[in-house]
C-alpha cells in the first residue's frame, strides 16, 4: 500500500519518541502528591491528551492551574534522566523529509514539547502544541492549524499516532492516517495503514509530494 501526501503531520509521544516510562514515573508522583487513586486513574484516557483535560477530570477546578504546573514541571525535569528516547526509524524517516514538508503536533505544552524534541536531536520547523489550541486531541484543531502553518489543504495531510484520540483527531481533520502499534495493540488502532513503528516505512520525495509505502 502506498498513500501520497503532500506534507506529514507526527505526533510525538509514542510516533517519534517513547516517554512511556518517564509519564509513568511523573504522573504516579503527581498522582501521590493530590491523592489519585489507581482507580481515578482508571477512568479516565490518559494517552494522547492534554495534560490539562486530563488534570480537569481528576481534579476540582480550582486545583487545575497548579496542578497542571506541577506535573509540567515534573516531566520536564525528568527529560535528562532517561525520560525520552527516539523509536525505530524515526531519524531516517524524517531525514528523507523537507523542512517545509512536516510538522510535528504534540499534545505536549510547548515548553515541555520541545524538552523532549531537543533532547533527541529532532528540530521541526513547524511546531504544533498544546499551548496553540483551545481544543485538544481528538478534536481535529490540532491538525488543521499545522496544515495551515504548512500551507497544504487538509485533504492532503496524513498523520502519524499512536494513539486512538489522536487517530480520531486526524480522520476528524479529513486527513489520512497510519497508525503505529508502539504504545496500543494494531486491533485497537483504526487507521488506513497500521505498522510496528516508523522503521516499517519508506518515503519517496517527489515534486508533487512524498508517497509512503511499507518496507518490503
Amino acid at each position: 500500500m502506498t498513500i501520497h501526501a503532500q506534507a506529514l503531520l507526527f505526533d510525538n509521544d509514542g510516533t517519534l519518541v517513547s516517554t512511556l516510562a518517564s509519564v509513568e514515573r511523573c504522573w504516579t508522583r503527581w498522582a501521590r502528591e493530590y491523592g489519585i487513586t489507581a482507580e481515578d486513574f482508571a477512568r479516565v484516557e490518559l494517552h494522547g491528551r492534554p495534560a490539562v483535560e486530563i488534570v480537569a477530570d481528576l481534579l476540582p477546578a480550582r486545583l487545575v492551574p497548579e496542578a497542571v504546573a506541577r506535573v509540567e514541571q515534573l516531566e520536564v525535569d525528568d527529560v535528562p534522566h532517561g525520560g525520552v528516547e527516539l523509536l525505530p526509524g524515526t531519524e531516517a524517516f524524517l531525514d528523507t523529509l523537507p523542512a517545509d514538508r512536516w510538522a510535528v503536533v504534540t499534545s505536549a505544552t510547548r515548553r515541555l514539547g520541545e524538552a523532549r524534541l531537543a533532547a533527541v536531536g529532532i528540530r521541526p520547523k513547524t511546531l504544533v502544541t498544546a499551548d496553540d489550541v483551545t481544543r485538544g486531541k481528538p478534536d481535529p484543531e490540532p491538525y488543521l492549524l499545522a496544515a495551515r502553518e504548512l500551507g497544504v489543504d487538509p485533504a492532503h495531510c496524513v498523520v502519524f499516532e499512536d494513539a486512538p484520540a489522536g487517530l480520531a483527531a486526524g480522520r476528524a481533520a479529513g486527513m489520512r492516517t497510519v497508525a503505529l502499534a508502539t504504545t496500543h495493540p494494531a486491533h485497537e488502532l483504526d487507521a488506513d495503514l497500521v505498522v510496528r513503528d516508523l522503521s516499517a516505512l519508506s518515503a519517496l520525495v517527489t515534486d508533487g509530494g512524498v508517497a509512503i509505502s511499507e518496507r518490503v
